[in-house]
């Protein structure tokens, strides 16, 4: 945009707050105590079109439909849900009648779901994206980076779970 520039970013500041963070917070995972979760049941994003969510969901990403029922709490709404392997769900509402605008990022909000696949099943998943006409961006040669049809940043990554880019996350 024109007359706005970067925002001047202290790194040297930044950096020496994650270092603190580190020292103060992580332990060893030796020293971790077990977590207090089983995992992820399910995260749920919006949807505007139940099909084409279904659609894209199912015949592009290759996550099956798990089940579609009506939404507890608004009546007319749909609750349906994705298996995204492990025991782990991709669930959607759809809440027609209510005008909720598009997809935006807030603080607070979904910036991006990343979902682990092998690295096969991530040059497929590519090819099928590619050929749906999904705009990919490609980082570290194990990233994907896209949006679903209503908005929401996902990454499809092939490095195994609880590992990133070489490092152990998990």
């Amino acid at each position: 945009m024109e007359g706005m520039s970067d925002p001047v970013i202290d790194l040297e500041r930044i950096n020496a707050e994650r270092d603190r963070l580190r020292q103060a917070h992580l332990r060893p995972s030796g020293e971790r105590s077990p977590s207090t979760a089983r995992g992820v049941h399910h995260i749920a994003l919006l949807s505007s079109d139940v099909e084409r969510t279904i659609r894209f969901y199912q015949d592009v990403l290759g996550f099956p439909l798990t089940d579609i029922f009506e939404n507890r709490d608004y009546k007319g709404s749909n609750h349906f849900f994705f298996d995204i392997g492990h025991g782990n769900l991709v669930a959607f509402f759809d809440f027609p009648g209510l005008d909720l605008g598009p997809y935006a990022e807030v603080l607070g909000g979904l910036h991006h779901l990343a979902i682990s696949t092998t690295p096969d099943e991530w040059a497929r998943a590519k090819a099928r994206l590619e050929e749906a006409g999904v705009e990919l961006h490609l980082e570290s040669g194990t990233s994907m980076y896209f949006r679903d049809p209503d908005g929401a940043r996902l990454e499809l990554i092939a490095d195994p779970l609880g590992e990133m880019y070489g490092n152990q996350v998990g």
